[in-house]
């Protein structure tokens, strides 16, 4: 577990804005292999907290870690970084 205070932050991109109050963020981040030193992109989904439905497919945005708001939902929304176009 992290330390107290301090909370995870990743920058991803948004891929659902079906769910009222929610979207659905797609993150990349790349992982070195252990036996080929070779580096591979690896992609996890998080369901994000959106309190005024701002966020729209395609923008980039920041998201924070938060306590437990639902069943699958465990990140906030803290800023969009960039719109989609």
């Amino acid at each position: 577990m992290n330390e107290r205070g301090k909370k995870r932050q990743v920058v991803g991109t948004v891929v659902s804005d079906k769910m009222e109050k929610t979207v659905t963020v797609l993150v990349e981040r790349l992982v070195k292999h252990k036996l080929y030193q070779k580096y591979i992109r690896r992609r996890t989904k998080f369901a994000a907290h959106d309190e005024g439905n701002a966020c729209q497919i395609g923008d980039k945005v920041l998201i924070t870690e938060s306590r437990p708001l639902s069943r699958s939902k465990k990140w906030r929304v803290s800023k969009i970084v960039e719109k989609a176009i």
